[in-house]
């Protein structure tokens, strides 16, 4: 145990050990940059145990890329479900019915899916397996981040346990509220859109056929994304968004009472819902930082941005910062952490970052719609952009983050 008082060094110093923060450490490490990830919080690693995080991830394309470069992909690989076909359906008549559905297919695009679903409670559980095998890279659970002081060389983190750090570069991935970038005193702008998401696990008797259907029709969107069989039967992960009331409103029904609103909600496109897992909830927001970059200090994750839960951007918004930081570590080891490093890893995302976040945004307002006239527009808008096969496919180009 480290007496108060003392320091000790690594290159990068991680705060927050969330599934971003543990995918830093296990690249980073692998990489060869020796690296301390820190979260107060011991990552819950079993699915039905108090706690445990029932969101999934897809990793689109890019995302899954990194994973294979740095070994992480093949512990993943046989949990993963493949997501061939993104369908949207409008159902924003008069009854909630699917009147308009458009599939669409990576295969327009790609001779791979678009992506790799995963549940998040799993993820933590192979990322913490893989970190145990680098000898380079300390993840303490447990323990968090409770000040920062940087100088023009180095920066200084005081640990919870009463430790202390010097390292290079201090990564904040410790979320939306996070501790390093109050501490750094960088700013962020908020939008509440007085939503909620209620995030749970479902089987149902229709196979859903590695298609992630998103259902709209008011209050903000109904996904379901495809997860492996669970006890012999199909499954799928579901993020029902709906304004803040009625999301609460559901979350206390009996689950009988709860199964008939879901697949109602659902149009009945898979037959009767069962609930497969506990339900949980989160308020929606987006969030940016105002910069990605202190001295010493990078913002990654949550800690810099936050965006509603819509076409699988969250976590792989988080894996193109993370492949930045990486490659601008790479190219330059002997600057890791300083201003041009860190300059140079602001002016690549911000943009682009603020640019997904505006049009998430836009798609999330469309999909709150209550008045049937806008309704019908958003589904006459639906028809025209898939109608239009260039533009269908440089918007699956965009979704995926490829040029």
């Amino acid at each position: 145990m480290k007496q108060t008082g003392e320091s000790e060094t690594c290159d990068i110093l991680i705060s927050g050990g969330g599934v971003a923060g543990l995918t830093a450490a296990a690249c980073f490490g692998a990489a060869g940059f020796k690296v301390i990830c820190v979260d107060p919080t011991p990552p819950v690693t079993e699915r039905d145990a108090a706690g445990s995080d029932l969101r999934t991830t897809a990793f689109l394309q890019p995302a899954q890329e990194l994973l294979e470069r740095f070994d992480i992909w093949p512990a993943l690989a046989d949990h993963a479900a493949p997501l061939q076909i993104m369908r949207i359906v409008d159902a924003g008549g008069a009854a909630p019915s699917a009147r308009i559905v458009k599939d669409f297919n990576a295969s327009d695009i790609s001779d791979r899916p678009f992506g790799w679903n995963l549940p998040n409670w799993l993820l933590r559980r192979e990322l913490l397996k893989r970190i145990h095998e680098l000898p380079n890279v300390d993840f303490r659970a447990g323990t968090g981040t409770s000040a920062l002081f940087t100088r023009l060389n180095e920066a200084r983190v005081s640990l919870s346990d009463g430790s202390r750090v010097r390292a290079k570069l201090v990564l904040a991935c410790d979320g939306r509220n996070s501790p390093m970038r109050n501490a750094a005193a960088i700013e962020v702008k908020t939008t509440r859109y007085g939503q909620k998401a209620l995030a749970f696990a479902v089987t149902h008797p229709v196979p859903h056929e590695n298609v992630s259907t998103e259902i709209h029709r008011s209050g903000g969107p109904f996904t379901l994304v495809p997860l492996p069989d669970y006890q012999g039967q199909p499954s799928s992960a579901i993020v029902w968004m709906e304004r803040g009331p009625r999301a609460d409103e559901l979350l206390h029904l009996a689950p009988e009472q709860f199964e008939a609103e879901m697949t109602r909600r659902s149009c009945g496109l898979f037959g009767d819902l069962k609930l497969a897992s506990r339900r949980s909830i989160w308020p929606i927001i987006s969030q940016s930082a105002v910069r990605l970059d202190g001295e010493r200090l990078a913002l990654m994750a949550e800690a810099a941005h936050v965006v509603p839960p819509i076409g699988a951007q969250g976590l792989n918004m988080s894996l193109g910062d993370l492949r930045c930081l990486i490659e601008l570590a790479q190219a330059r080891p002997e600057g890791l952490g300083d201003a041009q490093m860190l300059s140079a890893y602001h002016k690549a995302r911000h943009s682009e970052i603020m640019l997904r976040i505006k049009g998430i945004d836009l798609l999330n307002r469309t999909s709150m719609l209550t008045p049937r006239p806008l309704r019908d527009l958003r589904a006459f808008g639906l028809n025209a952009l898939y109608s239009m096969a260039p533009v269908r496919r440089t918007l699956m180009q965009m979704g995926l983050g490829v040029k």
